[in-house]
């Protein structure tokens, strides 16, 4: 008898988890955006490089690119304007949700391998800005891979649960007494550039760790590698605000090496085409984060 009805308690929590609606429909979004300044917080966001199979000779934001975790293998799906494979269907509050809030025009959550938790407070200027840009691309009838993930990973619906233990305000807000260009890097950083979705240890279910923000992460998709950002380790590495700055355009390090892996290609597809002021901004923010960077235990 208890047997039956620890039984039943169960089939009622999945079922209310399964039928518990995630994110909230946006108000109508009826900016006028620029192209121009969407295809630059494209970049910035990394849109570009997660989006496209350089590997393979891929048309750009066709998708296709392989990320493999220990959930599963992941692929990034088609952004052309393509309306069967595409996001040529969509409306701009479609896009505002998925970009925003990580759930797909068919209200299902996205797996956080789309970094989602850092877009949290683009604007709807930004919004408007990112679609005005995407509707530029041609479109490709390109069919991505399934992801090639195993239960119960392959449950999308428990995903409302990893959403609601670790989804957090990626926090970019402007600090009162910092000055604009302290600000705009913390806008950066923790939001479009998402330096912390690598350079952040994750816990057993794939969140970032808050006890180690920039700490570095041994364990990135594909066995690659991201160092600590914090600033003690930074200064023992010879770095300053003036060689980030030149890395992020060039990938040269202050040791004359050059970034390789996904760093390689943050910078060659990302941070070599943000402003100056930007790549400026960034340097200043991660060489002196203040009360973001929790105390060492």
């Amino acid at each position: 008898m208890l047997g039956s009805v620890l039984a039943l308690a169960v089939a009622g929590t999945a079922g209310a988890v399964f039928l518990w609606p995630v994110g909230v429909a946006p108000e109508p979004i009826e900016l006028s955006g620029d192209a121009g300044r969407g295809a630059y917080l494209a970049r910035a966001s990394g849109c570009i490089a997660c989006h496209t199979n350089f590997e393979r000779g891929g048309a750009p934001l066709a998708g296709g690119v392989e990320l493999a975790t220990p959930f599963g293998t992941f692929y990034s799906p088609n952004l052309t304007t393509d309306p069967e494979n595409g996001i040529g269907r969509w409306s701009i509050e479609d896009f505002a949700m998925a970009v925003r809030q990580g759930v797909s025009p068919e209200g299902e959550p996205y797996y956080p391998s789309f970094t989602y938790p850092f877009y949290g407070d683009f604007s709807d200027q930004d919004i408007a800005d990112l679609w005005a840009a995407f509707q530029t691309v041609p479109p490709v009838a390109e069919v991505p891979p399934d992801h090639e993930v195993g239960f119960p990973f392959n449950m999308r619906w428990g995903l409302k649960l990893w959403r609601a233990a670790f989804l957090r305000d990626p926090e970019t807000e402007s600090v009162e007494g910092r000055d604009d260009v302290w600000n705009r890097g913390r806008e950066l950083a923790r939001g479009a550039a998402h330096c912390g979705a690598c350079h952040t240890g994750r816990n057993i279910a794939g969140a970032r760790l808050e006890t180690a923000f920039y700490a570095g992460n041994d364990d990135l998709p594909g066995g690659d590698h991201a160092p600590s950002i914090q600033i003690e380790h930074l200064v023992e590495q010879g770095w300053t605000v003036d060689s980030i700055v030149y890395a992020l355009e060039t990938g040269i390090t202050p040791s004359g090496d050059v970034f390789g892996g996904g760093m390689g290609e943050v910078v060659q597809y990302g941070t070599s085409f943000l402003t100056p002021e930007d790549r400026l901004a960034i340097a200043t923010y991660i060489m002196d984060p203040g009360d973001d960077l929790p105390d060492p235990e």
